[in-house]
Formats: structure tokens, C-alpha cells, sequence
């Protein structure tokens, strides 16, 4: 089949250091063309893949000094679907900005839509295009438009044999991703020092959140208990996690998925979250970790982590959560499409 990957432009692919949406789309486009298919990534030019890349600018724009980075994702879209014919499928990872070009071809369009729903911006576009073929990285991420087009809800996946797995836990939490209210850091220092663990805090800072951080999490820095070491790379995002006792990640938002989650799970530490958005779907209490509401439940889940198996935590994403899984239910989507039959239902991935 051939199939092309439309991916954004501010990250290359896979990301250097940050970049979950980026990092799907390098995972599902080398187990694609590990399936045998013929598989074209759009992405920059500092993007590595097995896959044919066309790079449309040189390198990752990055989230500053680009006033209008949609002007570059339109004219990007403008190219895939002038050469619309060369595909069998078109899988486009730029959310909503798809939807004008979608009906300029008999090319099928897939949008896998990687963030919250729940704005009145999302909603209003997505309703004025309620056939496309819209999918899903949870079910609770439909929940503010169960009237659009749901084509399947898949799954994000790990190549789990990649990670390293970490049979012992060490003695220390890890906070791992972006600083933003949503994700929960402040609370995550709070319980850590309740707790009486060390934690370190492996995250960049976008632009908008950098007053957040100067106000709110900087000036608790300074406790002997709290580490904040910034973005890192993957392999050391890997092994920061591996040797955690926990991913300590107390979102405050609703999370369409959590794509550090199973990265976390993939090396056999267990996830101390709250129950919000997709975390209840994605994890299993007491096997993958736990998830709790207030600070003081938080507190003393720590005192519990000892009782979850780190390879059971390993065997848990490597059966739910495998990039292959995640590739095959891609391809049964694309061939249902490209059939021209009915999309498949969520439940028949």
C-alpha cells in the first residue's frame, strides 16, 4: 500500500528531545515500511526514517521566531495533495488544517488528532466537516464531539524490545515531559517532599508557560529533595525513567492519551497519575501503578509502588500498547478505506 505521513514541522522526526505527537509518527512510520508498505513521510529535513522522506523545509522550525507556523503547514498540505494520486491513503497528523483539502481527491484522508478537543475552536471546525474520517487516541478523547465522524479510535505504540527494562527501582521520582499547569508539576513537588523522595524533573518550558515557571515552580527549585534538569534526549529520558521507583506525573487536564505513560511502562516503572481524561483508559490500578485524586492520596500511593511488579508493568504495554499493534490497526483502517467500504468502528480495531 501507499501510504503517505503528513507530520508537523516544528519537530524533526523522531524528535530529538521532546515531541510525543513526533515521536508516533517515526514509530508508526518504520513499522509500516517494516510491514512492507510503501510509505512517504512530509516532514523536515532533519527528519531520519527508512521510509521516503520528502522534506518540505530543511530543519525543525521550532516553536520561536516563527510568527505564523500554520503558513508553512498549509503550503506543506498544498503539495500532498497535489500529488494526492500517488497514494492509496493520505494520513495527515496536522489535526484540523487538513479539513479544507480533504475533498480535492479520491485519495482517502485519515486525521489522527493528537490533542484536547474540548475548545470551541476544535469544535467549531470539526462539525463543519463531520465526514471526515477523524481518528481518535482514546475514546474519552470524543467525548466533547460524539456527533463528528469517529473512523476508530487506535491506540498510540512503543517498539517496547527498544527500551531498556529496569528490573529495580531506584530511589528517586521522575517528572518527565513540558512545565504547564495541566501537567501537574507543583503538585508533583509537594507530594514528592511529603513523601520524603527525591525528585527529579526531566522538562522544557514553552514560551507560555515560562511565567508559570518563574513564578510558580522556580522558587521551589531550591528544595534539597527537587532536581529540575530541563529537556533531555531520549536516551537519557530512558534511563531517567528506568531507574525511577515511579513516573510521578499528577495531570490536571484531560490527557487524550499519554504517550510518557507506556514509554515509562516500557521499562518497568509504574505511573503515579490522577484519574483524569484517558490515564483510567490507558493504565490499570495496581498493575501499572495507581491513580489518585487529592494530595494526601498521592502521598501515600508512594508508600505502595513497592507492591507493583516492574515486569508485570513491561508485559502490560508490551500486549496493549506494541507499535506494531498500533500498525496493524492502522492498516486495516487504511485497506477498509481504500476499499471504499465503511471505515471500521472503534470496536472492530
Amino acid at each position: 500500500m501507499r501510504i503517505a505521513q503528513v507530520a508537523p514541522l516544528q519537530v524533526a522526526v523522531p524528535p530529538r528531545a521532546y515531541g510525543g505527537t513526533e515521536r508516533v509518527i517515526a514509530n508508526l512510520t518504520e513499522a509500516l515500511v517494516a510491514l512492507g508498505h510503501d510509505v512517504t513521510l512530509f516532514a523536515t529535513g532533519d527528519s531520519r526514517t527508512r521510509a521516503h522522506l520528502r522534506a518540505f523545509v530543511p530543519k525543525a522550525l521550532g516553536f520561536e521566531g516563527i510568527n505564523e507556523p500554520h503558513a508553512y503547514h498549509i503550503a506543506l498540505l498544498t503539495q500532498v495533495y497535489h500529488d494526492a494520486a500517488q497514494f492509496d491513503v493520505i494520513h495527515s497528523h496536522l489535526d484540523y488544517l487538513t479539513l479544507p483539502f480533504i475533498h480535492q481527491t479520491a485519495t482517502p484522508t485519515v486525521i489522527t488528532l493528537h490533542n484536547r478537543l474540548d475548545t470551541p475552536e476544535e469544535a467549531c471546525v470539526m462539525r463543519t466537516y463531520p465526514d471526515a474520517n477523524y481518528i481518535s487516541i482514546s475514546d474519552d478523547q470524543r467525548h466533547p464531539l460524539p456527533h463528528v465522524h469517529w473512523a476508530a479510535t487506535v491506540y498510540h505504540g512503543v517498539n517496547v524490545d527498544e527500551f531498556p527494562f529496569f528490573p529495580d527501582p531506584g530511589g528517586y521520582l521522575a517528572f518527565v515531559g513540558r512545565i504547564s499547569p495541566e501537567k501537574g508539576p507543583e503538585l508533583a513537588i509537594e507530594v514528592a517532599i511529603r513523601a520524603g523522595v527525591p525528585l527529579k524533573i526531566a522538562a522544557k518550558v514553552d514560551p507560555k508557560d515560562r511565567r508559570y515557571f518563574r513564578e510558580r515552580i522556580e522558587p521551589r527549585l531550591s528544595h534539597p529533595l527537587i532536581e529540575f534538569l530541563g529537556p533531555v534526549g531520549e536516551r537519557r529520558k530512558r534511563q531517567l525513567m528506568g531507574n525511577a521507583l515511579a513516573l510521578l506525573l499528577p495531570i490536571d487536564w484531560p490527557e487524550p492519551f499519554g504517550m510518557v505513560f507506556i514509554e515509562s511502562l516500557a521499562c518497568g516503572t509504574p505511573v503515579l497519575t490522577r484519574p483524569r481524561g484517558a490515564a483510567p483508559e490507558v493504565l490499570r490500578e495496581g498493575v501499572t501503578g495507581f491513580m489518585r485524586e487529592s494530595e494526601d492520596e498521592l502521598v501515600a500511593a508512594v508508600g505502595l509502588l513497592a507492591q507493583v511488579s516492574r515486569q508485570g508493568c513491561r508485559d502490560y504495554v508490551k500486549e496493549r500498547f506494541d507499535t506494531m499493534r498500533m500498525a496493524h490497526d492502522y492498516v486495516r483502517l487504511y485497506d477498509a478505506l481504500t476499499r471504499n467500504a465503511q471505515p471500521l468502528s472503534a470496536a472492530a480495531l
